[in-house]
C-alpha cells in the first residue's frame, strides 16, 4: 500500500493508555498517531505523553478547533517539531476562512512543525492547498477521496508535491464494535454541515467507513489514511487488537 497508514484515537484517551499503546504502534510500523481535539481532551497534552515513549511515530492533532482554542493560546512545548503535525480547523466560527488563515500565520511564526487544515468544503480545501502542509479530509468514500485529491493537486499548483492529503476513516476491527460504528456514523449524519456533504455525495455516513479491513485498498488514493479506531469500550486490550489487525491488513496490501 503506497499511502501511509496511521491510527486515530479520541483526544480524551487516558494518557497512561496512550503510553502503553504507542510503542506497539511504533513497532508495528504505523506512520503516526492522530488525536482528535474534543471538549474534555487536550490533544497536545496527549501527544506529549506519546512523545515520551516513542522515537519515530509521527504526532498529529486532528483537528484543533480554533474557535474554541485560538492558535495563540496553544501550548506547543514538549513536542518534537520534526515529527509533529498541528491539525487545525475553524470549528463553529462565523468566519471560518479568516480564522484558519490567521491561525496558520500565527503558528508559522511560532513553530516549524507541519500544519494541516481540516477541510470539509472546497473553499477551505483551497486555502489548505495554498497555505498549509496538509489537508485533513473526513467522512469520504474512496471515490470522493479520489476526487478531493485531484482537486487538491489542482488547487496547490506548483505546491502540489508539498501538500499532503490525509483522510480520516472510522474503522472497526471487531464485529462487536459495529454498533459503536453505527452510532458514530449516525452522530455525524445529524450535524448539518456533514449532512449536507453526505447529500452532495449521494451516500450515507456508514458508506464512508471501514468494516474489518474491507475497502482499505480502495483508499490508497490519498497520501495518508488515518484509521480512526472504533471499539466497543475503548480499552487497551481492544485497541491493541485493533492495531494488530490493522497492521495485518496493511501488510497484506504491501
Amino acid at each position: 500500500m503506497r499511502a501511509a497508514v496511521s491510527i486515530g484515537l479520541a483526544g480524551t484517551t487516558d494518557h497512561d493508555l496512550l503510553r502503553a499503546l504507542a510503542p506497539r504502534l511504533e513497532r508495528l510500523g504505523f506512520d503516526g498517531v492522530w488525536l482528535n481535539d474534543v471538549p474534555g481532551g487536550d490533544s497536545l497534552a496527549g501527544l506529549r505523553a506519546v512523545a515520551e515513549v516513542t522515537d519515530r511515530l509521527r504526532l498529529a492533532t486532528g483537528v484543533i478547533p480554533l474557535d474554541r482554542r485560538p492558535a495563540a493560546s496553544l501550548d506547543l512545548g514538549g513536542l518534537p517539531v520534526e515529527r509533529t503535525t498541528l491539525g487545525i480547523g475553524s470549528g463553529g466560527s462565523r468566519h471560518p476562512l479568516g480564522v484558519v488563515a490567521d491561525g496558520i500565520a500565527e503558528l508559522r511564526g511560532r513553530t516549524d512543525a507541519a500544519i494541516a487544515v481540516g477541510a470539509l468544503g472546497p473553499r477551505m480545501r483551497r486555502l489548505a492547498a495554498r497555505r498549509a502542509d496538509a489537508v485533513v479530509l473526513n467522512w469520504l468514500t474512496p471515490a470522493a477521496a479520489e476526487q478531493a485529491m485531484a482537486e487538491l493537486r489542482r488547487d496547490a499548483g506548483d505546491r502540489a508535491d508539498r501538500v499532503r492529503g490525509v483522510l480520516y476513516v472510522r474503522t472497526i476491527a471487531d464485529a462487536a464494535a459495529r454498533a459503536a460504528l453505527r452510532r458514530e456514523a449516525d452522530r455525524y449524519g445529524s450535524f448539518p454541515s456533514y449532512a449536507a456533504n453526505f447529500a452532495r455525495l449521494g451516500v450515507q455516513p456508514i458508506d464512508a467507513t471501514i468494516d474489518r479491513g474491507e475497502r482499505l485498498a480502495a483508499y490508497d488514493v490519498v497520501d495518508e489514511v488515518v484509521l480512526r479506531a472504533i471499539t466497543a469500550d475503548g480499552t487497551l486490550d481492544e485497541l491493541e487488537r485493533f492495531a494488530d489487525e490493522a497492521a495485518r491488513w496493511r501488510s497484506s496490501l504491501a
